[in-house]
């Protein structure tokens, strides 16, 4: 098996996927971030008002214990969230601090998977002798950024929900292509449904990608196109209000698409 270091999140979608990994590969250690350090410029650049509003109204949406409670009970059951190796968790402040690099250097992955995490940026980039992959919850390059299932539902583009495992580089979310994973949609869902199922489904996907790296398979396809990225600023309230009003006029009804998934080969990353 690869040998791999994980970076998540701690969400149960996130360890979700972490325990999928651990069994499609030999973790050495999973990386979580529990915190930020706050410098002068970071703060200067939260408190924008742009980002500030955003970033709250995100922040109250996805801690809502409704929500909270649903999304365990997406991933788990009635079984409580829970890694099934903490002995191997290490705590950082944030995913670029010099403690993962001097880490990754110590353990030298074959690979380094990556799911929920802030930008990956600086000597992380250069870790794991295959690199390092990620799981962004968009189907790139057509929807790079954040909220993505938001947005491909507000754009009417149905077919377009889904996931992308992609090799990171340093742009945010433009690296070599994987697989796009895009879960079964149907008239009774709404965006956590199908953002979570696209999650779900995108499980077994990463950890058969694992699978097919170790037996030297030659998948990925560079990006052909630019795309949009879509940041936190972006979504406001008038535009959930217009998506709320979409769905009650029809958007779903009637609708469903198969879960598909499509792999990409035809260029080696280097």
């Amino acid at each position: 098996m690869l040998s791999v270091l994980i970076l998540s999140g701690r969400s149960p979608r996130h360890l979700y996927i972490v325990n999928r990994l651990c069994t499609a590969a030999t973790p050495l250690a999973i990386v979580q971030e529990v915190g930020r350090e706050w410098t002068a410029k970071a703060a200067f650049k939260a408190l924008r008002p742009a980002n500030l509003s955003s970033k709250l109204a995100r922040r109250v949406r996805d801690r809502k214990r409704d929500r909270r409670d649903k999304e365990t009970k997406f991933f788990f059951g009635s079984n409580k969230p829970a890694l099934t190796r903490p002995e191997l968790i290490v705590e950082v402040s944030y995913i670029n601090h010099p403690k993962v690099v001097v880490l990754a250097n110590r353990l030298k992955p074959d690979l380094i998977a990556v799911f929920g995490t802030g930008l990956i940026r600086g000597p992380l980039l250069a870790m794991g002798q295959l690199g390092i992959i990620n799981l962004h919850g968009g189907l790139a390059p057509r929807y790079r950024g954040s909220d993505c299932t938001f947005w491909a539902m507000y754009n009417g583009e149905l077919d377009q929900i889904g996931c992308t495992l992609h090799f990171i580089n340093a742009g945010i979310d433009t690296g070599v292509l994987i697989a796009h994973i895009c879960p079964e949609v149907t008239e009774d869902d709404d965006e956590s449904t199908l953002f979570w199922r696209g999650v779900r489904d995108s499980a077994d996907i990463y950890a058969n990608c694992l699978e097919r790296l170790e037996r030297g398979e030659a998948i990925g396809q560079e990006q052909k196109e630019k795309g949009r990225l879509y940041l936190f600023k972006h979504r406001t309230r008038r535009h959930e209000r217009e998506l709320k009003a979409k769905l009650r006029n029809g958007l779903l009804k009637g609708v469903h698409l198969p879960a598909r998934v499509h792999w990409f080969y035809g260029a080696a990353h280097e």
